[in-house]
């Protein structure tokens, strides 16, 4: 038997206001798209804003729907958008913030499963990294440097 420890860096900024100008406004981005999510059932918003290399900034939030889980995550919305705007053009980074109508959500909060797995196939196909940038409303902001640290053990193509 063997063992193996997956570890990766990962970057911890107080808050909003320590990152660097462009990332910061990646996240001024993934903040205004958050308070336009649609989110009646969990009160749980979450906005994304992808920068691609093309200088374009698309946007994502959250859209629940009655029936669930029929609603699509903000991370999903922005990823999947920026293949259908603009196919082929590289995503740089993905900044993420969330908020809760219930309660303050004050630590990041990183993509759900499917989420890191939709990135994934992204950072495949282009072959490169596309790095994180995570809040929740206030306080600390998480960066890594690819949705591969988060999603070890990945799954992709080389499989099928």
């Amino acid at each position: 038997m063997k063992k193996m420890k997956v570890s990766f860096d990962l970057s911890i900024y107080d808050a909003i206001e320590d990152l660097q100008f462009d990332e910061l406004e990646l996240m001024n981005a993934a903040v205004s798209a958050r308070k336009n999510a649609y989110a009646p059932y969990s009160n749980f918003q979450v906005g994304a804003a992808a920068l691609l290399e093309n200088g374009e900034v698309v946007i994502g939030n959250n859209q629940e729907n009655a029936s669930f889980p029929a609603g699509l995550c903000a991370e999903g919305v922005a990823v999947f958008q920026a293949g259908a705007r603009f196919p082929g053009v590289v995503i740089k980074a993905i900044a993420i913030s969330a908020a809760s109508k219930k309660n303050k959500v004050d630590k990041p909060a990183a993509p759900c499963g499917i989420c890191r797995q939709s990135i994934s196939e992204y950072e495949n196909r282009q072959k490169s990294a596309i790095v994180l940038l995570m809040m929740g409303e206030t306080g600390e902001v998480y960066k890594c440097g690819s949705v591969a640290d988060i999603l070890p053990l990945g799954f992709d193509k080389t499989y099928l």
